[in-house]
Parts: structure tokens; C-alpha cells; sequence
């Protein structure tokens, strides 16, 4: 098979080993490359910003704002354009020079060749220096190193992508923005062994926790702390606007403007647990939500009377039947799909929301039926004093986390049905788009709680670290000793991020599916194994009968 591209940082990637031909995303070859060429710039930029970050040197703002969002651009299901990701390389240049002038001293031979490298002032001189840069370009290195410096890189992407997140809401943190430099300069680093990059990769698992909890602390700072909120899944009449990703600030944003125009936005995907903020809930207009995960929304969007706007990652190519009314911003992009940009700080909606009137919507009401969300951390703990009678009572007998990303494949049918099978006098917690696969189930309640409790995103994985960590300390022991399993399905790199927070908290007995990470070489998962105890799923009733004794 002719290789065009090499591709394996998500969990769709073909044939289970990697994306050579084109992506299954549906990322194209040129922009494959084109994104491996801008993380090989992120790592000569990372060595110039960490070189002065060891000389006690600070950064400017526009810097991190810019490695960050670069790294963003990479992550799967985000940007599409070949365009946006060469002005991306362009920008890149200047950024690199600034900080190699700070830096000073020596000449480009005695630098890491990421460090020296110029950016090319074509596209066809931009693709001829990527196809040097890829993931497998230099067969010489080590698997078990290559696949350790991948782990690294996609975790990056997952931070990045939370830093972003709380950026746009004016909230950072040195210890944050630092460590790309950190960690993108030692991806260059060919001193560094196995031993070294599994540190790094646990330290930047710890990291991710500090920037998780900086994206709460934005969230519930600006928006209010969830509460549980009944939220309508089904249509109302009237024109409409489906907002899906994860960017709260768009939706308030877009929730101002709308204000008074007749027009009904829905959330779709991960932007459901909007719902339960108090500063976004407060929009009558806010209706409910439509569709389910990311990868149904080609089917779910097909020519809707609607408009969709597309606030991070999440997008599949659109189809012909809905493109003209996707619109896209930040740091999404697809080709041919309208964009909005930022402008003086501000977002204008008005090309969606004229969109939006001239489509006219749906005709009808349909039945009403609503599902529940905002079991976020604060809401949860403020029943801690109940939870942990109930469990000392019998009431309660063990407590799961399934969480994380959904996708394509029938495998994840796991989840459905692991839930389905978990005992009456057990309690799920869940995050992350994985949720669709039954958060319409009823379940029914222990006592006063509902089994099923929506923690939110999967940008909200802080709460439940927060949760577990609540109840260890009022039952005076470790996380791992609660009646507590975590059974994670994984898409994409913030997942990554999320896997080396909990493994860097020393969570141990972690089921993960559907399969396992492509990057992660044998030897690199077999130590993850042996140190965390590193579970593959199996099947729903040989895992539970695993968990529970039975």
C-alpha cells in the first residue's frame, strides 16, 4: 500500500496501526503533513522558550497563546484547512526568530535541527520539509522511544486544548504555559531515555491536573457551579442554532446576540452539560439538546431547516446537504465552510443568525422528554454527607466512572451494555461524550439519587479527580481502596491527557477501551501494566464479575 501520510494519534486510526493513505477523520494527506510540520516547529520553538525559561526569563502572553493554540490546531477533528494551518507555519517563523534572538549565541549547527529550521516560503517547499519531520521519518529511532515522545505529544495537544479553553476566559497559569517548552524542547532531546520520558510523561500528567482545575475554576468562576438541571432532548418549533464542541464563551456569546430574535439554540455533543450553569441557563431561549455524540452528526445535521456552529474540535467533513449552513471559529476549520472570526475581541454571529431566520426551522413541537445534567463536583460533594451513609449503610455498593469519548466503532457497544448490567445498588458517574451511548436509559434511583450522574464534558474531568479524592479522604483511605472503578473509553488526545493525570495520581486498576492506544508500543504498555495494573476492556460481564467478586 502507498503510504501518502502516517497518522496514528487517535483511536479510529486504520486498521488499528495507523492512517496512511487518508486520514479517517478525514484529515487529507496534505494537511497531515502539513500539522506533523507544525509540531516539529513547536519543538524548536520549545527549546529557544525553554532556554530562557532556565535562564529565569520570562515569556510573553502572545507566545503562549500562540504555542497553545497551534498545538490545538493539530488535535483530531479540528482544523481540516490546509490554508489556516500554512498561515499557522507563518506565523510560526517569526514566533521561533523572536525567541531565537532572545536566546543568542551560537549558530544553527550547534542547535537541534527542529531549533535551525526555516519555514519554507511555499507550500510545495512547506510539504517536501514535512515529509522529513513525520512520526516515522527517521527509522532510526527506538520504538519504545518513539512511542514515549508520541504519548508526550498527544498529551500536549489534550493540555492545550483545556489551556485553551480557559485562556479565552482570561484565566492561565505559568506552571502551564511553561512546561510545553519543557516538554516540546526534550521531544529533541536524544539524551533522553525510557526512563526519562515516562518521568516527563507523569509529570505532564500532573501538569494536566493543574490545568484542569484552572478550566474549572474558569468555568465556574465566569458561569456560575452546574446544577442539576432537567434539559429537553427533543424539537421545538421555530428557527434554530445547534452549537456544538466545548466553547462555553461562544455559546454566552452567541446566547447575548440571539437574545429577543426569536431564535432557539440547542446544544449538541459535548456542549450538553451547558445546560446546568446558572449564567447560561438563565437564557430562555437556551431550549434544550439535539443529536447525540461528534460522529452521528453527519446524519443528525443532514439538511436540518438550522444552523450549526462549530466552536472546537468535533467536526467531520460536512456534507453537501449542510454545508452552506455550518459555520465555523477559533481554531476549527474545513474548507469551504464559513468561518467567524475575532475581531478587536469580539465575535459579530450575524452571517449564522441571518442564516439561521432564513431557514426558518422546525415546524412542530415534538413530545417533550428531557434527560438530567450538572452533577459537577460542587453539586455532587453538597450530598457527600448522604453518599457516605449510603454506602456505609449497604445502599450504595460500589461507585463506577464511565466516562470519556465516543466513536464509530461497534465495540463501543461495551459501554451500553456495561451499564445496563451494573447492579441496582451501584451508582455511575460520567463524563465526556461517551454518555450518549446511555444517558437515556432509566436507570432509577438509590434513595434520593438518580443512579446516573452527568459530571459534565470531558473538560470537566476534574470533578470527578475531585470527587474520588472527597470520598478517599472521608472514608480515610487511598483512591484506590474505594468502591470506586473507572472504565474509560478513549478518542483523541485529551484523553491522552487525561489517562497520564489519573496514572500520575497513581489510580491503578483503569479499564480502557475500546482498544488500545496504536502509539503505545508493547514494551511501553506492558510498564504501564505492571506499575498501574492498566486494564483492557473484555467483555461487560467478565469485567463486572472482575470488579464486583462475583
Amino acid at each position: 500500500m502507498e503510504q501518502k501520510m502516517f497518522c496514528f494519534q487517535c483511536e479510529q486510526t486504520a486498521g488499528g496501526t495507523g492512517c496512511v493513505k487518508a486520514g479517517v477523520c478525514g484529515k487529507s494527506p496534505e494537511v497531515a503533513a502539513l500539522q506533523d510540520l507544525l509540531i516539529y516547529q513547536l519543538k524548536g520553538i520549545g527549546y529557544y522558550g525553554n532556554a530562557l525559561l532556565e535562564k529565569g526569563e520570562k515569556l510573553d502572553d502572545k507566545v503562549h497563546a500562540f504555542v497553545m493554540d497551534a498545538a490545538f490546531a493539530t488535535l483530531t477533528n479540528v482544523n481540516f484547512s490546509s490554508d489556516r494551518i500554512v498561515a499557522l507555519l507563518k506565523e510560526s517563523a517569526g514566533v521561533k526568530q523572536a525567541l531565537r534572538e532572545r536566546v543568542g549565541g551560537g549558530c544553527c549547527c550547534s542547535v537541534p535541527a527542529a531549533a535551525a529550521y526555516e519555514v519554507a516560503d511555499n507550500l510545495e517547499g512547506l510539504l517536501n520539509d514535512a515529509a522529513k519531520v513525520g512520526v516515522m521519518a527517521d527509522a532510526s529511532v527506538d520504538p519504545d522511544i518513539r512511542s514515549l515522545r508520541e504519548t508526550i505529544t498527544y498529551g500536549l495537544k489534550g493540555i492545550a486544548a483545556y489551556a485553551h479553553h480557559a485562556w479565552v476566559l482570561g484565566y492561565s497559569d505559568d506552571t502551564v504555559s511553561n512546561f510545553f517548552y519543557k516538554a516540546f524542547s526534550a521531544l529533541i532531546d536524544d539524551k533522553l531515555g525510557i526512563n526519562e520520558l515516562l518521568g516527563l510523561a507523569l509529570e505532564l500528567g500532573k501538569v494536566n491536573l493543574t490545568c484542569m482545575e484552572m478550566l474549572d475554576k474558569a468555568n465556574t468562576g465566569t458561569y456560575g457551579s452546574p446544577v442539576p438541571t432537567q434539559v429537553l432532548v427533543t424539537k421545538k418549533k421555530g428557527p434554530f442554532i445547534i452549537v456544538s464542541g466545548h466553547d462555553l464563551k461562544d455559546l454566552k456569546d452567541l446566547l447575548e446576540q440571539t437574545e429577543g430574535k426569536g431564535i432557539n439554540i440547542y446544544t449538541h455533543g459535548e456542549m450538553l452539560p451547558a445546560h446546568g450553569y446558572p449564567e447560561l441557563k438563565k437564557y430562555p431561549h437556551l431550549v434544550g439538546n439535539y443529536g447525540s455524540a461528534w460522529q452521528n452528526q453527519q446524519k443528525e445535521f443532514d439538511g436540518i431547516p438550522g444552523a450549526i456552529l462549530m466552536t472546537t474540535n468535533c467536526i467531520q467533513k460536512p456534507r453537501d446537504s449542510y454545508l452552506d449552513r455550518i459555520f465555523t471559529t477559533s481554531i476549527v476549520g474545513w474548507p469551504g465552510a464559513n468561518h467567524i472570526e475575532t475581531k478587536e475581541g469580539r465575535k459579530d454571529f450575524t452571517p449564522i443568525i441571518e442564516k439561521a431566520l432564513e431557514l426558518g426551522g422546525w415546524d412542530e413541537d415534538e413530545e417533550e422528554k428531557t434527560i438530567t445534567v450538572g452533577f459537577g463536583h460542587n453539586a455532587t460533594l453538597s450530598h457527600a454527607e448522604a453518599i457516605i451513609d449510603a454506602v456505609k449503610q449497604g445502599q450504595i455498593k460500589h461507585f463506577f466512572l464511565v466516562g470519556g469519548c465516543d466513536g464509530h466503532k461497534s465495540a463501543r457497544s461495551y459501554y451500553t451494555e456495561f451499564v445496563e448490567k451494573t447492579p441496582a445498588d451501584t451508582i455511575i458517574l460520567t463524563l465526556g461524550c461517551g454518555k450518549y451511548r446511555f444517558n437515556k436509559l432509566d436507570l432509577g434511583n438509590i434513595g434520593p439519587f438518580p443512579r446516573l450522574l452527568d459530571m459534565g464534558q470531558c473538560n470537566d474531568a476534574f470533578s470527578a479527580i475531585k470527587v474520588a479524592v472527597a470520598l478517599a479522604e472521608a472514608f480515610e483511605c487511598g483512591v484506590n481502596d474505594l468502591p470506586l472503578t473507572l472504565v474509560l473509553s478513549w478518542y483523541e488526545q485529551k484523553a491522552v491527557a487525561i489517562l497520564l493525570t489519573l496514572l500520575a495520581l497513581e489510580v491503578k486498576n483503569i479499564h480502557i477501551g475500546p482498544s488500545l492506544p496504536a502509539f503505545m508500543t508493547p514494551n511501553v504498555l506492558n510498564v504501564l501494566v505492571e506499575k498501574f495494573n492498566l486494564k483492557p476492556v473484555s467483555t461487560p460481564e467478565a469485567d463486572l464479575a472482575a470488579i464486583l467478586g462475583a
